[in-house]
Formats: C-alpha cells, structure tokens, sequence
C-alpha cells in the first residue's frame, strides 16, 4: 500500500505498539490519532481486534490509509519493526504502585493500582525459587516518570494496553531490554485509568510536542553558525 506524500513527510520517530486492544471503537480510535500524531507506524500484536474489521475501519476515519499498519505480531518478531536504537516505553498507570510494593510503601501514595497490575503481583508472589524457596521478582522493574518530560531523546516506540487485559508481561520486558520506562499520566486519586484511546491520544501528540520543540531549537541552532 502506498500512502500520501504529505503524511510520509510529515512521519516522526514515533511508533505506536497496540498490545491487546479488543475493542474496535478503541483501536479506530487510537489509529486516528496515530495518524494525526504522525505516527512512522502502528503495530498491533497478537490479542488485538483486527485493524480491518468494520467497526475499526468506521472509528478510524481514513486512519487506515494514512498510516502503516502492521497486524497479528508475535512479541518475539515486535523488535524486527523498530528502528535501530529504539526505546520502548508504556503507557501503564501502575507504575508508581508498582515502585511503592518493592518499597513497601504502597499506602503512601494514596492510592491503589487498577486489577490488571494485582494479577502480575499475584503470579509474582507464587512463582519462588524451588531450591532456596525464596521469592522470585520476575516482573521487570522500569523506572517510572511523568508523560510530560522528556522521552522522545531516541526514536520511541509507545505501548498501549487494553483496558480489560492491560499491558502484557512481554511488552514490560521489551521496555526493560531497550532502556525505556514507564510513562504515567497522573490522574487525581479516586479516578480510574484513563480510556485507552485517551491515554494513546495524551502520549502521542505529548511526544509529537517533544520533538517539535526539538526541532525548533535544532534550527534555531543552526540559524546562529
């Protein structure tokens, strides 16, 4: 498929990983606004609703022709698709629970984590060492850090969890193996986690800003030799 000249001049160093979105409103949703953002391109393991079922077709709005789309990955080919250098952060409001269990000081934060994130301590807390008997800590642990500074030093690839499921262990570890971490988008205690078409949207174009600022200082850089 070939796609408009304009959007291939106007595609950034973002790249968009959709890890077990099932619902089609959401996915074409989150296409359009990888498409606005200027996405490189979309990749959708496998778990996700397909990109072509009609009610995706329908919320994407063109999404699908302005965007390359990459369906039904396994987690072992996902790093095949990412430019050289890539870090890979995601989109996970757990993350601060997550520091506050290692330091045992959950409470402190006022908050709780959403079930999705209790269901990876569960199988944490069950899985120990069968010679020592002493506890395992396989879930990886990324530092965490607000959506809003800077993250988008090196091109960046974003995951986005489904809200039934949440982000998979796998896509953790890939973040884990290049660097990345853990992008919070603070919402005040007594609230949900956002959609996650909404919280696709935030990151997107928070890092569509990043790198417009970038290049903003690169040229005026440049203007003054």
């Amino acid at each position: 498929m070939t796609y408009p000249k304009a959007q291939l001049h106007h595609s950034l160093p973002l790249l968009l990983i959709c890890d077990n979105i099932r619902d089609p409103g959401n996915l074409g949703t989150i296409l359009r606004s990888a498409a606005g953002a200027g996405c490189s391109k979309v990749l959708l393991t496998k778990g996700c609703v397909d990109a072509w079922e009609p009610k995706v077709l329908r919320a994407g709005m063109g999404a699908h022709f302005q965007v390359p789309i990459i369906n039904n990955l396994e987690w072992e080919t996902v790093p095949n698709y990412l430019p050289p250098a890539s870090r890979v952060f995601v989109a996970d409001n757990c993350g601060l629970y997550a520091q506050a269990l290692m330091s045992n000081k959950a409470s402190d934060h006022g908050w709780v984590c959403d079930r999705r994130f209790l269901k990876f301590r569960k199988y944490e807390e069950e899985e120990e060492d069968l010679e020592t008997g002493a506890r395992k800590n396989w879930l990886p642990e990324i530092e965490v850090q607000n959506y809003d500074l800077d993250w988008t030093e090196a091109p960046a690839a974003v995951v986005v969890g489904g809200e039934t499921h949440g982000v998979s262990l796998e896509s953790l570890q890939l973040a884990e193996s290049t660097g990345g971490k853990r992008l919070l988008i603070p919402v005040v205690p007594g609230v949900d986690s956002l959609n996650s078409a909404m919280a696709a949207s935030i990151l997107l174009f928070e890092g569509k800003r990043q790198l417009r600022i970038k290049a903003e200082h690169l040229s005026r850089d440049r203007s003054y030799h």
